[in-house]
């Protein structure tokens, strides 16, 4: 196995968008309370800056959360999922936002709360659970988060005051209820970052005009620009076939990522459907789940991939690219107060 080292500094082309993230960070640890709304399209790198303030979050508890489209018409189901880490510091909340938390959340049976109680009791829990460590809250696809969950952590966000709590909700478009809360708007990379982020994860050669029509057609979406490329062939990106036709988003990215689930294994594809479909993310029991699975099988979840980035140089002045996805361990301080993460290709299968 070969092992290539790559250290990750920021994000190709969001230098900007890291600094606001600083910024927030920083106030955080320094006892300060803030909301902020990362928005933009899909693809556009929303969750990788959500994983940069998790990576840069030394000092600070993390709690985090997705909203998934399945769990629309659950209510309180994302507001669960953040909230979990932080169900011992509920005997700490006075009575009534006690006993609303406790209904919300399945604990005690009694009618739904009045909203306004619910807020205010997620405010106080929130609170409550950064009263010793500063908290960073990581709510990502909020787009796809139950009503009465968007609703509280909105309510939460308009409140915070000297807390030490901050709350990052992505979305991919602002709604009225994000309205006048502070923001941070993800554009598409610019042209030359585009670029760069292309010819680094194509591994045969492309025709110049296949490549300025790709990235055109992207128009700086880095997931478009990752998976793009998959549906052309080796001759096609050679430029053998003249150009190719329009490649329209975002259903060819959705047409790449069906493709490749089309060409795995059946097994795989069934213990692919059983992971996703497991809401606790505990690997034994997908593996009893499959033909001859037991519950000794190993309990170790894979990490999720990341997008890794090598840079030559330090600090913002670096140049940064786009490398791989092949995480193998955490983040590491560095002298300059940031960190860096390890990354290993996995071998090449002969």
């Amino acid at each position: 196995m070969i092992l290539i080292v790559w250290y990750v500094t920021e994000l190709a082309g969001r230098r900007a968008d890291c600094d606001v993230l600083d910024q927030f960070i920083a106030a955080v640890r320094g006892g300060a309370s803030r909301a902020l709304v990362v928005h933009g399209e899909a693809g556009v790198g929303k969750t990788a800056l959500l994983d940069y303030v998790a990576d840069y979050a030394e000092g600070c508890r993390l709690i985090r959360a997705v909203g998934v489209q399945t769990e629309m018409e659950l209510a309180f189901a994302t507001l669960h999922q953040l909230c979990v880490p932080l169900l011992d510091y509920l005997e700490r909340l006075p009575g009534l936002q006690h006993e609303a938390l406790r209904t919300v959340f399945g604990l005690s049976v009694g009618p739904p709360p009045d909203r306004f109680l619910t807020g205010l009791a997620v405010l106080s829990l929130l609170a409550e659970a950064a009263e010793h460590k500063p908290l960073l809250c990581l709510v990502d696809d909020l787009q796809w988060a139950d009503r009465a969950s968007a609703q509280a952590l909105t309510f939460a966000a308009r409140r915070l005051g000297t807390e030490s709590v901050g709350l990052v909700l992505a979305t991919r478009a602002l709604s009225d209820d994000l309205a006048g809360l502070p923001e941070l708007a993800v554009a598409g990379l610019r042209e030359a970052d585009a670029r760069a982020l292309l010819e680094a994860v194509l591994t045969v050669p492309i025709d110049t005009q296949v490549r300025d029509q790709i990235v055109a057609e992207a128009h700086g979406n880095p997931l478009a620009l990752l998976e793009l490329p998959r549906a052309l062939t080796a001759a096609e990106l050679a430029g053998g076939f003249g150009l190719p036709g329009v490649l329209h988003l975002p259903g060819n990215v959705e047409e790449s990522f069906q493709r490749r689930v089309c060409a795995l294994p059946a097994e795989t594809r069934r213990l692919l459907v059983l992971a996703a479909a497991d809401p606790a993310g505990d690997a034994a029991l997908v593996w009893q789940g499959q033909p001859g699975g037991s519950a000794s099988a190993p309990r170790q979840r894979s990490p999720q991939p990341r997008l890794a980035w090598s840079s030559s140089g330090s600090g913002y002045g670096s140049v940064t690219r786009w490398c791989g996805r092949w995480p193998t361990g955490r983040c590491q301080p560095r002298r300059d107060g940031r960190r860096t993460r390890h990354w290993q290709r996995p071998p090449t299968r002969g």
